[in-house]
């Protein structure tokens, strides 16, 4: 995993993914989940992409506590966008390694 740095600079494959994460929206910032640090790290190998959130970070995702709604969206963005799309195999987990979303093409 590559931790998340917006000064670092990225591979090409990187770059492309990370320019998708970045029109992803945070429902609770309002702004991009990369400006909002919930993405925390990502792999990006041949057809697999995955990525850590650090949904718990945010103090905002408890007390206003639409915190299962927008973990929803955002792991539904992010399959949305790569799944099948750019990728066989999408794997989403959190900061403790759980994985929170996951598609794995059959066949």
């Amino acid at each position: 995993m590559k931790v998340y740095s917006r000064d670092r600079e990225y591979p090409e494959e990187y770059r492309e993914v990370l320019k998708e994460l970045g029109e992803i929206i945070d429902p609770v910032t309002g702004g991009d989940i990369l400006d909002s640090g919930v993405v925390a790290g990502l792999e990006v190998k041949e057809d697999t992409l995955k990525i850590w959130l650090n949904f718990e970070s945010y103090a905002e995702y408890n007390i206003i506590g639409n915190s299962a709604i927008a973990y929803s969206r955002i792991i539904g963005n992010i399959m949305e966008r790569f799944a099948l799309v750019k990728f066989a195999n999408v794997y989403v987990y959190d900061l403790r390694n759980n994985v929170v979303g996951k598609f794995e093409k059959k066949g």
